[in-house]
């Protein structure tokens, strides 16, 4: 008998995101345990070493960090969404890693605070997607019409622009058409939809008022 899934999340967190879609993907049951990442439960800090979230509860034992988590599912549940070569597979964890420094960039995007930092990160996103553009099949998939895990791990990333794209055209994904022909495959696969609650763009708006985002002046409603 397989050991129960817990998987402690945030409802904000895109690596949270990659675990449910893998899971969804796979169609294996889990439970989802949303805590607040602001007044961290003593259980969690038990359990998470670096007070971080995914944390992927196995029975009595437990997986931190998303790429170990993601790993651990592919070793251990049916439906791989590993390419099967090595030499292919090596490559897209290699994407999985530029996707984790991405998600660094649009942290920038979200917390600047003046338009010198806001501008310096907008240019690095513009930069660090081009790349992405050059090496994207998007037909419909990163790597043709085989959903992969580095799917799941870009479809979080452009969950951010749909919110990022209502403030303001900062041109990071402008002139870019494979990325725009992904992005929105991405966005009707079932298991991306369900990878975050139906308030997740009011979730999002309120963490960037929260930091005071310089992005928000475009919509006029940067802090004083």
């Amino acid at each position: 008998m397989t050991a129960p899934l817990k998987l402690i999340s945030h409802k904000l967190c895109p690596y949270v995101q990659r675990a449910v879609i893998s899971l969804t993907e796979k169609g294996v049951p889990f439970e989802r345990i949303d805590i607040d990442l602001d007044n961290k439960p003593d259980w969690f800090l038990k359990i998470s070493p670096l007070g971080k979230v995914p944390v992927l509860q196995v029975g009595d034992s437990v997986v931190f960090e998303s790429a170990v988590i993601l790993e651990y599912l592919e070793e251990t549940q049916l439906k791989p969404l590993h390419p099967r070569d090595p030499l292919t597979r090596a490559e897209h964890r290699a994407w999985i890693e530029f996707g984790s420094t991405v998600l660094g960039d649009i942290w920038g995007l979200e917390t600047a605070q003046d338009k010198a930092t806001f501008e310096a990160k907008v240019k690095q996103s513009e930069q660090r997607f081009a790349r992405l553009e050059e090496r994207l099949v998007a037909a419909p998939w990163f790597d043709g019409d085989t959903f992969s895990l580095v799917d799941a791990v870009f479809a979080p990333v452009f969950r951010y622009f749909d919110v990022f794209d209502e403030i303001g055209d900062f041109g990071i994904l402008a002139d870019k058409p494979k990325i725009a022909r992904w992005r929105q495959s991405l966005r009707e696969r079932p298991s991306v939809r369900k990878a975050v609650s139906e308030n997740y763009p009011e979730l999002l708006r309120a963490f960037l008022n929260k930091h005071n985002a310089y992005m928000l002046i475009h919509e006029g409603k940067a802090a004083a």
